[in-house]
C-alpha cells in the first residue's frame, strides 16, 4: 500500500503505566474514532496494531496496542505517527479536507502566480495555518486556512488559490 493511500490519524505520545499501555493523540475529529480504523500501521508500514482504548490521558488517550506488552516497548513507539488506509475512513464534505491531501500543493494567487507548496498545516485553536515554503524565503509564511484566504482548493490539479491577507507574502 502506497503513502497515498493511507492517512496519518494519530500519534504515539510515549508509555502509560508500566503495563505497556500507550497515551495516545488522536487527529481524528472524534478522538475514540481512531480505534475504529485499526489495524493501524507505522509511516513505512513494517510495523501494525490492533487499538484498544482503556482511557483518557492528559491531551490523549490511553491504550493498549497489540504486540506491546511492556513499558519500555512503549517507550521506544514515543513519537511514532499512526496510519489508516484512506478507504476506511469517512468520506468528507467538500468544503473539508484531509491534511494529508494539502501537504505539498502548490499555492497560487488569484493572478495566477506562484507563492510556494504547502508544507504543513497546524492548529493552534482558532483555525488551521498552512506553513507555505516560497522559494527565495528565508522564513516559511503561515496562511489562514480560511474560506477567505484560500477560496480555491484543487486537489486534482494539485494547487489551491490564495487571496492572502495584505502584506502577508510581501518580500522580507
Amino acid at each position: 500500500m502506497s503513502g497515498d493511500d493511507r492517512v496519518v490519524v494519530g500519534a504515539i505520545a510515549g508509555a502509560f503505566g508500566v503495563r505497556g499501555e500507550v497515551r495516545l493523540k488522536s487527529f481524528c475529529a472524534e478522538a475514540e474514532a481512531i480505534a475504529d480504523y485499526a489495524p493501524l500501521t507505522t509511516q513505512d508500514g513494517g510495523r501494525s496494531f490492533d487499538v484498544t482504548l482503556t482511557g483518557n490521558a492528559a491531551n490523549g488517550l490511553t491504550a493498549r496496542l497489540s504486540g506491546i506488552d511492556t513499558k519500555e516497548q512503549a517507550d521506544a513507539l514515543k513519537g511514532v505517527q499512526l496510519y489508516a488506509p484512506r478507504d476506511r475512513l469517512p468520506s468528507l464534505p467538500d468544503d473539508e479536507f484531509y491534511h494529508a491531501d494539502l501537504i505539498g500543493l502548490e499555492v497560487m494567487d488569484t493572478g495566477g502566480q506562484s507563492l510556494g507548496h504547502v508544507r504543513a498545516v497546524m492548529n493552534h485553536g482558532a483555525t488551521d495555518l498552512l506553513e507555505v515554503h516560497a522559494p527565495g524565503r528565508r522564513a516559511t509564511v503561515l496562511l489562514p486556512f480560511t474560506l477567505e484566504a484560500v477560496p480555491t482548493v484543487d486537489l486534482a490539479a494539485g494547487r489551491l488559490v490564495a487571496d492572502p491577507p495584505e502584506g502577508l507574502f510581501d518580500d522580507e
